[in-house]
C-alpha cells in the first residue's frame, strides 16, 4: 500500500484521511459507467494539459518532453489529451489501484505506479515534466507536496498543476452551514477546506519554482436540486435509503467531517439552496473554481531578470515618451 506520510494521524496538521481518500478514489474507479461523472475531471485535465484555460496546446514550451509525470492520474484525465509530439512516455501514479487499472488508453507508452503524492518513490532530477489534475486539495501536506515535485523535476523542468480553489461549492457550504445553525444551533464542515489563490503563488516560490504563473477559472454546473449536487460528489450524506452515490471520487474525507446530516436539516439545506441561487428554471447551480499553476526548475540557460541598477533608461524619461511620438507625428 502507498505510503502514509504524514496523514497517519488526526489534527490540524493532517486534516484529511488519506486512507478513507483511498478507499473513496478505489470505490469511484469501479462504478458502472463512471465517465457519466467524469465531465469536470475531463474539461480541467484538457486544460491543464494545455497549460491552462485558454492557453495553446504544450504552451510551456515547443520542446518535446521525453519523461512526464502524471500525479494523481486518476482514470488518465490529463494523459488522454497528450500526443507522442509532446510526451514520449509518462509515468501514471495514483493513491488508489482501481483507478489506474481503469485508466483509458492513451497513445503514449505509461506505466502505472501506486503511490502517495506526499511521498514520491522517485529520484531527484528523473522527470522532464510533472502534472497534475484535481488532485492536490486533496493533500495534507501541500507545501511538502510541492518540494517533492520540485525534487524529481531535472533543472529546467516544468510543473503544471490544476486543483481546486478556495470558492468552489460555496452555494453548497454556505447552504448546509445555515440550515444546521437553523435546525441544529451549530454546524460543522461538510466541504473539505480549500487553499487559497492568494496563498499559491508564495507556496510554489517555497518550494523552488520560478518563472510562476497562476490563473484561475471557474466552471458552473447545474443540478436539479442539492441532493443531486451531493450525490454527484459521492457525498457520505445517505439519508433516504435510495440515494444512489455516484463516481466524481469528490467525498469529503476531512477527520472532522460530521459522519450524518439530520433529515430535517437537509430539506432545509435544499429549500435555501434553491431559495439562495436558484436558476429560473428550478435548477441550482454549483461552482467549481479552479487554480491553474505552472513552475520551473532552475536552470543555468533561463532568462534572468537584469542586474539591479544596470538599466539605461529611467522611470522618469518614459514621461517624456508620448511628446516625442507626437512630434514624430507632426
Amino acid at each position: 500500500s502507498p505510503p502514509a506520510g504524514s496523514s497517519s494521524g488526526s489534527g490540524a496538521l493532517s486534516p484529511f484521511d488519506r486512507r478513507l481518500k483511498r478507499k473513496q478514489k478505489n470505490w469511484a474507479a469501479v462504478q458502472a459507467e463512471p465517465a457519466k461523472c467524469d465531465y469536470l475531471r475531463e474539461e480541467v485535465g484538457g486544460a491543464a494539459a494545455a497549460g491552462g484555460p485558454g492557453r495553446p496546446r504544450a504552451a510551456p514550451s515547443a520542446r518535446t518532453f521525453p519523461l512526464a509525470l502524471d500525479l494523481g492520474s486518476g482514470r488518465g484525465y490529463i494523459a488522454r489529451h497528450l500526443t507522442k509530439e509532446t510526451v514520449e512516455k509518462l509515468i501514471q501514479v495514483d493513491i488508489a489501484e482501481n483507478a489506474l487499472k481503469n485508466a483509458v488508453q492513451s497513445e503514449i507508452p505509461t506505466v502505472s505506479v501506486v503511490a502517495d503524492e506526499e511521498c514520491l518513490p522517485f529520484k531527484e532530477d528523473t522527470f522532464d515534466l510533472v502534472v497534475s489534475s484535481l488532485s492536490l486539495h486533496w493533500v495534507n501536506d501541500l507545501p511538502r507536496a510541492f518540494r517533492e515535485i520540485h525534487q524529481v523535476l531535472k533543472p529546467d523542468g516544468v510543473f503544471i498543476g490544476a486543483m481546486f480553489g478556495g470558492d468552489t461549492l460555496y452555494e453548497l457550504r454556505c447552504s448546509l452551514q445555515l440550515a444546521e445553525l437553523e435546525r441544529e444551533g451549530g454546524f460543522s464542515p461538510h466541504v473539505s477546506p480549500f487553499t487559497a489563490v492568494s496563498d499559491l503563488g508564495h507556496l510554489l516560490s517555497r518550494a523552488g519554482f520560478n518563472t510562476l504563473t497562476v490563473d484561475t477559472d471557474e466552471i458552473q454546473v447545474n443540478y436539479p436540486g442539492l441532493f443531486e449536487v451531493m450525490e454527484d460528489l459521492q457525498g457520505k450524506y445517505i439519508l433516504c435509503g435510495n440515494m444512489n452515490v455516484l463516481c466524481m471520487g469528490e467525498s469529503n474525507c476531512s477527520w472532522n467531517r460530521k459522519p450524518l446530516l439530520h433529515r430535517e436539516t437537509m430539506l432545509a439545506a435544499a429549500a435555501i439552496y434553491q431559495e439562495m441561487y436558484g436558476n429560473s428554471d428550478g435548477s441550482v447551480p454549483a461552482t467549481f473554481q479552479i487554480y491553474y499553476m505552472i513552475g520551473w526548475k532552475f536552470h543555468e540557460s533561463q532568462a534572468r531578470p537584469a542586474q539591479r541598477g544596470s538599466a539605461t533608461v529611467s522611470f522618469g524619461d518614459l514621461a517624456k515618451i508620448d511628446g516625442l511620438l507626437s512630434r514624430g507625428k507632426k
